[in-house]
């Protein structure tokens, strides 16, 4: 039995995009796997660039969709680097207050540079139902927006330290949600028959240089302390399907390498049909 055909009979899907950058691009096949077979998850989850595509997919858009709306904006440095500029502060005035630093990026503003635009102004109107993490910074954890400005908490969830600034909202300082939930299936379970987890975060390998610089130290020792969490919470209660794209040799802000990205996971697609109709099998078998 197919899975289109299984899922007719019974097991719903709820999936959980991961967070890592511009390795993230990934999640593009999986949203074009599950268009593929039919399959409209009953909830979804993201964390930092896994919340941005999975808004685009509880939003209604399809896999293909998503990827020409990648290739449209990343495809050409020139356009990548006009729509950034069009993100930074609009005054002189401005930028003297926030000053010239790492870290000075505005995430919110860059998000409606990049974003597509039909996507709806609150979390509680997606199609499909939605939850995004963030790091409450002062609290010390994660935070789950269920409702609520989409774009609030998108850029809450993407706000990675010492390149965007943190977000303020509500008395709450909030920072990227890999930091304390890189790929949030947890959120998941209960919500549906089969949960599948996403997880671009990768690790550090050896490059050209033979140093890496301070912020690849910084985004590496990042990739390591998410891995280990994701870890953890796979000890604790794992998805019934865990994803793996090869992304490590990716860097965070890889972006302009858009093709390259997509073309190497892009054995993904496959990779996700076939887990998905194991699971279905053993859904199936089960008493």
């Amino acid at each position: 039995m197919t899975a289109t055909a299984a899922e007719a009979h019974g097991p719903t899907f709820a999936v959980a995009f991961g967070g890592g950058g511009a390795r993230g691009l990934a999640h593009i096949h999986v949203i074009a796997a599950l268009d593929e077979l039919g399959i409209r998850p009953a909830a979804i989850a993201g964390s930092s660039i896994g919340a941005m595509m999975g808004a685009a997919m509880a939003a209604g858009m399809r896999g293909s969709d998503v990827e020409d709306h990648a290739r449209a904006v990343l495809s050409s440095r020139g356009g990548a680097m006009a729509r950034l500029w069009r993100s930074l502060p609009r005054s002189v005035g401005e930028l003297a207050a926030g000053g010239i630093r790492l870290g000075q990026f505005d995430i919110e503003r860059i998000l409606r540079a990049f974003l597509p635009e039909p996507f709806p102004g609150r979390i509680e109107d997606m199609a499909i139902p939605f939850e995004v993490t963030a790091t409450d910074f002062y609290g010390h954890g994660e935070h789950v927006f269920a409702k609520g400005d989409l774009f609030t908490a998108l850029a809450a969830s993407a706000a990675l330290p010492a390149i965007f600034r943190p977000l303020s909202h509500e008395g709450r300082l909030f920072i990227d949600g890999g930091i304390t939930n890189p790929v949030p299936f947890d959120l998941l379970h209960g919500k549906a028959d089969i949960v599948i987890g996403v997880d671009v975060v990768g690790g550090p390998v050896e490059g050209a240089r033979a140093r890496p610089s301070s912020l690849d130290l910084l985004m590496g020792a990042s990739q390591i302390m998410m891995g280990a969490i994701v870890e953890l919470k796979l000890r604790q209660r794992p998805p019934h399907i865990l994803l793996r794209p090869p992304v490590s040799r990716f860097g965070v802000l890889d972006f302009l390498k858009v093709q390259r990205v997509l073309d190497e996971t892009r054995p993904v697609r496959d990779e996700l049909k076939r887990e998905i109709d194991r699971a279905t099998e053993r859904h199936l078998r089960r008493p």
